[in-house]
């Protein structure tokens, strides 16, 4: 059957006159929270276009009130919102934004979280504890969002929260560019990968795959009763002499980092780089790495950070890209997992 015969069908069926209905096309309208505008104008601008405008309130009394001030109906909508702090306020903001949207009869719509909110709390560690970071997926469904999109989820078992399709991306393409164009020669030669802890060997592990180095282990044990507190036990692995390479998903106060580092220096570490994709910085975190056993940290800019826990040290990649990108191909129907060298 020919597409003017399928169309006429489909009025016939629909009971109604010839020609009412239209082709319609495919529209990809990126907007944003208050967590994060740069990222999201960075976002639209990398996808060639402009972020939707969208009516921000905060009241009086805390409620927040948002209205997108352009047409989103039957648009494919990628909702942009990053959540370092207030954590609670974003999170209740993008609620907000997903339930105008749906009200709005957006096509579909995604929330892009660089950063996903209470991703450390995946699982019960104690009896009568939540398990949150399911808790936030489900608000997130019950709100509006057909899909997730995040990068390095703190656990992987954080995609089976959401009822929906989850794309995970990785950081590590963008800062595996980064070190592949300023590591010295005799960084290279000396390269040691290390995993500040048993859950992120892993990671490390694909790390030392991509640049050829060797693999070390940092053993800590953490209080599960005491937050923010770790204790280095030993490094498996040979570090003296060695350019340490110190990977993780994200820092929050800094102290296991910094401990990881001083044990490093401690056993003979010729020199000490951090690279991590989320920085949330929780005070004191920027003064703790300035530490002088750390010589330089790498971060995305997943999470804003202010010029007040910014130093010369500091290095911080864009993110925006690897975001355009995967959001591009979620669009046009493409594969996210080719963009990490996986199947097609």
């Amino acid at each position: 059957m020919g597409n003017k015969k399928k169309k006429a069908a489909l009025e016939r069926e629909n009971g109604v006159a010839p020609g009412l209905i239209a082709k319609t096309k495919k529209r990809l309208v990126v907007a944003g929270g208050r967590s994060h505008p740069e990222l999201t104008a960075a976002v639209a601008a990398a996808l060639g276009q402009e972020a939707a405008p969208v009516e921000h309130r905060t009241f009086a009394s805390g409620e927040i009130y948002a209205r997108f001030e352009v047409s989103i109906r039957g648009c494919d909508l990628f909702i942009v919102q990053s959540f370092g702090e207030p954590v609670n306020e974003w999170l209740m903001e993008t609620l907000i934004m997903l339930d105008a949207a749906k009200r709005a009869s957006a096509k579909r719509i995604t929330v892009v979280a660089p950063y996903y909110p209470y991703s450390r709390q995946d699982k019960k560690g104690r009896g009568r504890e939540p398990i949150s970071a399911r808790l936030v997926a489900d608000m997130l469904k019950t709100a509006g969002a057909d899909r997730v999109m995040s990068v390095d989820l703190h656990a992987a078992q954080i995609q089976g929260f959401f009822d929906g399709p989850v794309d995970h991306l990785f950081a590590k393409p963008v800062l595996l560019e980064h070190f592949q164009g300023t590591l010295t020669d005799e960084d290279r030669e000396t390269l040691t990968i290390v995993s500040p802890d048993m859950g992120r060997v892993r990671v490390a592990d694909t790390w030392s795959d991509s640049l050829g180095a060797p693999l070390a282990i940092i053993h800590k044990r953490r209080d599960p009763k005491v937050a923010n507190q770790v204790s280095v036990h030993e490094i498996v692995g040979a570090v003296e002499g060695r350019t340490c390479l110190l990977v993780d998903d994200m820092i929050d106060t800094g102290g296991t980092i910094v401990k990881a580092a001083q044990a490093l220096k401690g056993a003979g570490a010729r020199k000490v780089i951090v690279a991590a994709t989320h920085a949330v910085f929780s005070d004191p975190a920027s003064e703790r790495l300035q530490d002088a056993a750390i010589d330089q940290v790498v971060i995305t800019d997943t999470i804003p950070l202010t010029e007040s826990r910014r130093w010369e040290g500091l290095t911080i990649l864009p993110i925006a890209p690897l975001l355009a990108t995967a959001i591009k191909q979620v669009f046009e129907d493409g594969s996210v997992t080719s963009m990490f060298g996986g199947d097609a």
